[in-house]
């Protein structure tokens, strides 16, 4: 293709979003809208929902010393455990978002919930040193529940919520997962111990029991499957892809392995290392949720989302090279701190990819931004392990603040194109100076009935 026709081809790709863009102004003038008290409910429904999910993922990881114990399996067979999750979403993720753009929220959360309790209930009977294959098996049902939760947040908020609440409230619903995390670091080495091994293992599987009365609003769309055709090499969607994974990459390596890590350099301290990945996700939850209302109050999505990230590199550096210092009080610091940025990124990287693809469907955005997460964090898990194996807890660290560090400089290289805010105001701009004219005609009228 000669540069005159790809200049033409750009010319009228950019013409048709922007017509696109007028075409949602004028609907969304023309639709009422109100703001309903349930809204609040709706969105911690979703968030105890994807708790019960994500506690499952890292029961296994967090006590892998364990499972390789009573199962008789390799440590690698159990990283699978909690890889099988970022494995299964990758596959997916684009029937589940036409599923979510076709048929609402509902539905979706609806087939998940109960794939997820089937999961559940699967690992209950598998609390037999011959049984890691139903084990298994139940955890693959609970990675696919895993997928029809993940692109949840930024389309519960964009559809219940304003857009003075949109980022708070998305973060609100990445609060639940992370919740789920941090009771999976917590509760699985005290209910485990290491010395009451076979009497107490099978205190682990506790299905949850969630009730979903959810009477979600079935956001209708004309979208008949997701469309990517925006995505290239130079978009800036491709980038934010591209660091939304190797940060949350980095995310799921150092919550799959952390177990490993810990007792490498504090012997015998399973219950310890439970408590430093509950730090590490109960300071993550703050973060976001202090990262959500802060995009509400100044929409500084890039600055942001740099700041962040910048952040996270930093803590991740800090982590690295005071683990093996040999006080835990100094772990438990770093983790804390490694957390609150690199949690506190899940919904800066939602929010401002939504902001990047307006007006394409949430559940695409997302979609795409988690199966890049699934990609490098079965990646990250995969090589860290292997590193940490053949060389060193340090060496598999230190893989992973290269990568943190090359995610920080791309995110400085995101073109911030506020599409969905820059709608936003056009939309005002517009309702104010129709309510304005009417205003004006009223006093004319008025003015002439007098005369």
């Amino acid at each position: 293709m000669s540069p005159d026709e790809t200049n033409v081809s750009k010319t009228k790709r950019a013409e048709d979003q922007s017509g696109r863009m007028d075409a949602c102004v004028e609907r969304a003038q023309e639709c009422p809208t109100r703001l309903y008290r349930r809204r609040w409910l709706i969105v911690l429904l979703f968030s105890s929902y994807s708790l019960c999910n994500a506690y499952q993922w890292i029961q296994y990881g967090i006590i892998n010393n364990i499972f390789m114990q009573f199962y008789s399996v390799s440590a690698f067979a159990v990283d699978w455990m909690s890889m099988v999750y970022m494995l299964t979403y990758i596959p997916f993720v684009f029937p589940v978002t036409w599923l979510l753009d076709r048929k609402g929220l509902r539905v979706v959360a609806l087939v998940g919930a109960g794939v997820n309790c089937a999961g559940a209930w699967i690992k209950v009977a598998s609390a037999k040193p011959h049984l890691f294959w139903l084990s298994a098996l139940g955890q693959v049902a609970c990675s696919v529940a895993q997928v029809f939760i993940l692109g949840m947040p930024s389309h519960i908020a964009a559809v219940w919520f304003g857009p003075e609440e949109v980022s708070t409230a998305c973060s609100i619903g990445v609060f639940g997962n992370q919740l789920g995390i941090a009771i999976g670091f917590l509760v699985p080495p005290v209910l485990v111990p290491n010395s009451l091994l076979c009497s107490r293992i099978s205190q682990l599987f506790l299905p949850p029991k969630p009730r979903w009365q959810c009477k979600a609003y079935l956001h209708k769309t004309t979208l008949t499957w997701p469309r990517f055709g925006g995505f290239s090499a130079t978009n800036p969607l491709s980038y934010s892809v591209i660091t939304y994974g190797l940060n949350v990459g980095c995310f799921y390596a150092v919550s799959t392995l952390l177990n490993r890590m810990i007792l490498d350099y504090y012997p015998g301290e399973e219950v310890n290392a439970g408590r430093i990945g509950l730090t590490l996700v109960i300071s993550g939850m703050v973060g976001s949720l202090i990262c959500g209302i802060w995009l509400d109050r100044t929409k500084t999505y890039k600055q942001t989302t740099l700041a962040v990230y910048l952040l996270s590199f930093v803590g991740m550096v800090i982590y690295c090279f005071t683990l093996n210092l040999g006080h835990l009080w100094v772990v438990f610091i770093t983790s804390a701190a490694l957390g609150f940025f690199m949690t506190g990124y899940l919904p800066l990287g939602f929010e401002f990819a939504v902001e990047l693809t307006y007006p394409e469907s949430e559940g695409t955005s997302s979609g795409l931004l988690n199966c890049s997460a699934q990609v490098f964090g079965i990646i990250f898990t995969i090589c860290q392990g292997k590193i940490i194996d053949s060389y060193s807890v340090l060496a598999g660290n230190i893989f992973l603040c290269v990568f943190l560090f090359l995610g920080t400089l791309i995110t400085a290289f995101i073109k911030a194109e506020l599409r969905r805010q820059k709608a936003n105001l056009q939309s005002e701009a517009e309702s104010e100076a129709k309510q304005s004219r009417h205003k004006e005609d009223g006093i004319s009228s008025l003015k002439q009935t007098k005369m």
